[in-house]
């Protein structure tokens, strides 16, 4: 079954607030909150993909303690540097 727009994005959302550490919960919240809206398919898609990520990965990636993959460079830049802002 294929889940529409509004579903996903209330998903993500959620999946970017519930995550295993806090520091993870805040820097993706404001991330989707502000983001996940003006999103196409494709880039719903990857940021799907990246929430299935460790979250100890994932905050090193976004702190720049540690190169993330290449298909997320694009997106972890975004996302740290809407907490940067």
């Amino acid at each position: 079954m294929q889940e529409d727009r509004a579903t996903r994005l209330k998903r993500l959302q959620m999946r970017s607030m519930r995550r295993g550490i806090k520091e993870m919960d805040i820097l993706l919240s404001a991330y989707a909150a502000a983001s996940l809206e003006q999103m196409d398919a494709a880039q719903l898609d990857l940021y799907d993909q990246l929430l299935l990520e460790n979250d100890q990965d994932l905050y090193q990636w976004v702190t720049g303690q540690a190169e993330p993959q290449e298909r997320f460079r694009t997106l972890v830049a975004e996302i740290a540097q809407t907490h940067q802002k």
